[in-house]
């Protein structure tokens, strides 16, 4: 039979996959000797079988669990369901990925009225037994039966009037709290709350298991790209208590900043509580530095198996412990999640300190993490005059404004319709996780760094302050009122703009200008390098991923400003230079539309002539500031309506402009529509039919080039010609540069090494690379476009329905997010290979959106390219990418 349940002392930490990340590690620590509370794991294998069983046990495993339970049972010297001496467990989720607060926790289960009296005997303090028996009813009604919990929060708030805390309510005041939740879950649920044990706890391994399909388990998965197929395990352990009086203790640590980094014992604790007044952020807990005067022995101890367990790991852990009596357990222990900005020192400072290596580190920091480096800040100056409204606890990084938002549903439906919202929350719960990924910004009241708002912010790198307890929210008039020492200093209202300040735990009335980050500080040349530790971890961990990395780096830049970007980010060059974007500055789109209009070759020529040397102007210029490396240069591309007006009075004021009849402008404004533009007259087709624009382009090229030369810069142009379905097209347009090539070197003395190739953005081109690849000398994979004319839809007009797809599993990702590799992928590996067939050594790469996409820059190290190219604001993500790709290869 199927081995559904493993005891703690079975597990290890290499059974993660099917332990999930909590049972491996509370096994793991049982083995190494920490003192954790016994019990048992069911395992993720079991989550997948009980839905694919209908939702019922599969066979076996309940009769596993009891016999688990009965082991447990003597391993503490009490029994499940026991009147006079009650076991009392947690039933807790574990995926193998850390999901923190998506998934379903029930505590103190086991009690009933029988336990209920027992437990007030044993322990001598009925007020503790009242208080564990409330806290019971409210998780198993809200998890298990499914109660609204703010019915169950509504009766608490009541009771304590608004002045007092959970610790000041009575034993008579818990009992009849009780009472009124098992009322409620009457009314609500239909059901009387049960009384025997053992159904308490199959139905709560049953929640759990249903929690792993819940919907903000889902959209966690979705955010992260977790697949469904993993499940959860579930963990069933011995209840120690926090909430016993003034000896005991509850609370979660990292054993280093998870914000900043710092090789910091941090984290929070509550004196007299349990797990979730932490978690929740129902209390507002005491720093973790705070116990070692309040408790000073039992700190020491937990300090001592903290950092154990960092040796142990080789990397950052979270932890949750609980302290009963004076006596320390620990309840946790995973990888602690943390910024980016944590991620990247953390992951230098254990290779400086010798417990990992180098290429360790590298896998250390996810890609994307990268980004939070170049989230703005808040303006110091602009700081100063701002109205400040309240301070908090900084959670989460960087700044953002938006209008106040107090319900997660109506902040994703105002974020889809591209309003920047801030989340305003008393505190976060799980079920706020899809507002959470729509809002600019969380902002709570209550809570803690560890709370489940600072978490959740710090791993989605999202801009928090928690534990802003100068704000009173009230969710039904809609209002957030700042109250100081006493005083209403201001009433908000939903739709109120807010400035939340990520980095100093600041909220600031109205919108606050911000500023570049200290790293694009330093890329533009504003603050030295030498006063910015954050960018000597930053550039150093870099270094070695280039160290490790085979793929080339380039970046898609068209002006000036942005090549110098992406060569301070580390670009080995440019991989798009899109030359039509030039005409869109100050008055040169003038020029390009007298061309557009003009109705002879002369004409033409003419208004080509204003534009030349201003695009000679710009190639000079950014051939200038990627001296010694390649720029590709792609010659017009876009269908040429583009360029044009479309309303009538925009048409008539052009017309008077150029000096031309209206009528006729109208007239050729209307022979440029297209019914379909994306597969029209554009690309290499321009071209063609007007080789005089190819000529121009060429022209600038290269004598922008000689000039450079002639100034000592080393130059390195290579033409790309758009859109080639056939060869044929491609030898028409590269006869007409090689001739001005010709030409040009002959004008100026300045012999110019360059190459021709050309885009491969349509499947034929991808079909027929070997016959393509005897003109191209170099091909760069379109992707946007290849993926367009793949699936045949229009990436301006899938958004419609492309959500729904992936949502349904029609599509596993949005092929305009990540790169398809199995249609679009399959072709790319197609055209390498067979322009490779004709012209060995073909240089390949990808100048699309997806160059900066960590999974898609992964699949083109596997695909033997040259380079992927993205924006300049994206290299340090496909760098870090592309260096994982090669350790990833090699396991």
């Amino acid at each position: 039979m199927t081995k559904w349940v493993y005891l703690f002392t079975e597990g290890n930490a290499s059974m993660r996959e099917l332990l999930g990340g909590k049972g491996a590690g509370v096994a793991e620590m049982t083995r190494t000797g920490v003192p954790v509370p016994p019990g048992f794991t069911i395992t993720t294998d079991c989550c997948n079988a009980y839905y694919e069983n209908g939702k019922e046990f599969p066979e076996g495993m309940w009769a596993q669990a009891l016999e688990a339970l009965k082991v447990v049972e003597g391993q503490v010297g009490r029994r499940f369901g026991d009147p006079a001496n009650p076991l009392l467990v947690s039933v807790r989720s574990g995926a193998r990925e850390s999901m923190p607060g998506m998934m379903d926790t029930v505590l103190n289960l086991g009690l009933n009225t029988q336990t209920l009296a027992g437990l007030a005997t044993l322990t001598n303090n009925p007020r503790f037994a009242a208080d564990a028996y409330r806290r019971f009813v409210q998780l198993f009604g809200k998890i298990v039966l499914g109660v609204d919990g703010e019915k169950f929060e509504h009766v608490m708030n009541e009771t304590k009037g608004g002045v007092r805390q959970d610790t000041d309510l009575s034993t008579e005041e818990l009992q009849v709290i009780a009472e009124e939740f098992k009322a409620i879950i009457r009314q609500d649920a239909g059901v009387e709350f049960p009384e025997n044990p053992y159904e308490q706890l199959r139905m709560a391994i049953a929640a759990v298991f249903n929690s792993w399909m819940g919907r903000r388990a889902i959209d966690y998965r979705r955010v992260y790209r977790i697949p469904d197929s993993l499940g959860t395990g579930v963990n069933v352990q011995t209840m120690v208590f926090g909430n016993m009086g003034s000896d005991c203790a509850t609370g979660v640590a990292f054993t280093r900043n998870p914000a900043t980094g710092a090789n910091e014992l941090f984290g929070e604790y509550l004196v007299n509580a349990q797990g979730e007044d932490v978690v929740a952020g129902i209390r507002t807990p005491k720093p973790i530095a705070l116990m070692q005067d309040e408790m000073p022995e039992v700190y020491a101890q937990f300090n001592g198996i903290a950092q154990m367990l960092e040796n142990h790991y080789k990397d950052v852990q979270d932890v949750e412990f609980t302290i009963e009596r004076g006596r320390l357990w620990m309840l946790q222990t995973r990888n602690g999640k943390r910024t980016g900005i944590a991620a990247v020192k953390i992951a230098v400072d254990l290779v400086n300190e010798g417990l990992i290596d180098r290429h360790t580190a590298l896998t250390r920091v996810p890609p994307d993490m990268l980004n939070q480096y170049l989230f703005p800040i808040v303006d110091p100056d602009a700081a100063l005059s701002a109205g400040r409204l309240a301070a908090g606890l900084a959670a989460g990084p960087g700044a953002a404004s938006g209008v106040i938002v107090l319900n997660p549903d109506e902040a994703a439906a105002l974020a889809e319709r591209g309003v920047n919202v801030i989340l305003v929350r008393t505190e976060t719960a799980p079920e706020d996780f899809h507002g959470m990924v729509a809002a600019q910004a969380i902002l709570t009241a209550r809570g803690g760094l560890t709370s489940h708002a600072a978490v959740v912010a710090r791993q989605m790198g999202k801009c928090c302050v928690c534990g802003c307890g100068d704000l009173q929210i009230d969710y039904k008039a809609g209002t957030v009122t700042v109250v100081a020492r006493g005083e209403v200093v201001k009433v908000l209202k939903a739709g109120d703009a807010i400035t939340v300040d990520g980095h100093a735990g600041l909220v600031y009335d109205g919108e606050v200008p911000t500023r570049e980050s200290e790293v694009l500080q330093v890329v533009r040349g504003t603050l030295s390098p030498d006063d910015s530790e954050l960018y000597r971890y930053f550039t150093t961990f870099l270094s070695w991923s280039d160290d490790v990395r085979r793929l080339g780096v380039r970046a898609n830049a068209d002006t000036p400003t942005d090549a110098r970007v992406a060569r301070s980010f580390g670009a080995a060059g440019i991989g798009l230079c899109r030359t039509e974007h030039m005409f869109f500055e100050g008055d040169r789109i003038d020029a390009v539309r007298e061309m557009i209009v003009a109705d002879s070759l002369e004409a033409r020529r003419a208004a080509l002539a204003k534009i030349e040397p201003l695009q000679q102007g710009d190639f000079e210029q950014i051939f200038t500031v990627m001296d010694g490396l390649p720029v590709t240069i792609r010659t017009l591309d876009p269908p040429l309506h583009e360029f044009l007006p479309h309303g009538d009075a925009e048409i008539t004021a052009l017309a008077t402009k150029l000096g031309i009849a209206a009528d006729r402008l109208h007239a050729k404004v209307d022979s440029l529509r297209e019914a379909n533009p994306m597969l029209g007259f554009r690309g290499c087709r321009l071209g063609i039919e007007y080789p005089e624009i190819t000529e121009m382009q060429a022209r600038a090229i290269f004598r922008a080039a000689a000039n450079c030369q002639s100034r000592g810069i080393k130059v390195i142009p290579e033409i790309m010609i758009p859109l080639v379905g056939d060869v044929s097209e491609l030898r028409k347009q590269e006869e007409i540069v090689r001739r001005v090539a010709e030409s040009v070197m002959s004008e100026t003395g300045q012999p110019i090494k360059y190459l021709v190739g050309t885009m491969i953005e349509l499947p034929r081109a991808a079909l027929t690379a070997n016959r393509i690849a005897e003109e191209a000398e170099f091909f760069s994979f379109g992707t946007n476009d290849l993926t367009q004319t793949t699936f045949g839809m229009s990436r301006d007009d899938a958004g419609r329905f492309l959500p729904k797809y992936v949502e349904q599993k029609l599509l596993k990702d949005d092929p305009f997010e990540v790169l398809d590799q199995d249609g679009v992928g399959q072709l790319i590996q197609m055209g390498v290979e067979r322009g490779r067939a004709t012209r060995p050594g073909l240089k390949t790469g990808i100048c699309g959106e997806h160059g900066g996409e960590p999974n898609s820059v992964k699949f083109c190290h596997r695909a033997g390219l040259d380079y992927v190219s993205c924006s300049p604001y994206r290299v340090v993500i496909a760098r870090l990418a592309a260096a994982q790709a090669v350790l990833e290869a090699r396991h």
